[in-house]
């Protein structure tokens, strides 16, 4: 049975917040709100974690798992950025974005693509998501909670507590947060390749 975190999504209380960190410490698959949609996340180590998001969600091993920062320079720990993609990135950040880039040898293997050796990053612009970011000290992994079958996110909650309540240990809940998962851009080759547009603007990456 997951945990219910109820969240205040202007002033997330410490105590919550660092509860759901120590969760993510100990190897606690979590489903938390970002400024796109709700999301999967766990430890970036989590070999446990990262199988379980691929059964809920039903991924292949060519699914890109996204690196959830708090900034830009803990970003630029897991992925390889020259200075016209940096600046690109830079101004684009925290938002709702997700960056493909050639990973570092921070990233483990299993979340790299298994071709590219890439892995996706973002900053997000959401207050509790970034206050769960600064307690835990290291990116979430994560993937947009979306289910098999299913167009859009879950959106609420309460719902993915009722839903998938036997599949997680903690829920997140600090209100609707959308059903727009972010835009991706790849980076990988140099250029700017727009993959999904979503949630962020994509007219600078045009």
């Amino acid at each position: 049975m997951a945990k219910y975190f109820d969240v205040h999504p202007d002033n997330p209380q410490p105590r919550s917040i660092a509860q759901v960190a120590d969760s993510v410490r100990s190897g606690a698959l979590i489903a938390y709100p970002t400024d796109s949609c709700y999301a999967l996340g766990c430890r970036l180590g989590s070999r446990d974690g990262i199988d379980r998001i691929r059964s809920i969600r039903q991924l292949d091993n060519r699914h890109h798992f996204t690196l959830v920062c708090q900034d830009f320079a803990q970003l630029g720990q897991f992925v390889q950025i020259d200075n016209d993609v940096f600046r690109a990135i830079k101004a684009s950040t925290p938002g709702s974005y997700t960056f493909i880039l050639p990973a570092t040898r921070e990233v483990p293997r299993a979340l790299q693509h298994p071709k590219k050796k890439t892995v996706g990053v973002r900053i997000p612009d959401h207050v509790v998501t970034q206050a769960l970011l600064a307690e835990l000290g290291e990116p979430l992994l994560s993937s947009t909670l979306l289910l098999p079958d299913e167009e859009e996110p879950l959106t609420q909650g309460w719902e993915i507590k009722d839903r998938l309540d036997h599949v997680l240990d903690a829920v997140v809940d600090s209100g609707d947060c959308g059903t727009e998962p972010t835009t991706v851009v790849d980076f990988s080759g140099g250029e700017a390749e727009i993959v999904r547009r979503g949630a962020g603007d994509t007219a600078r990456f045009e």
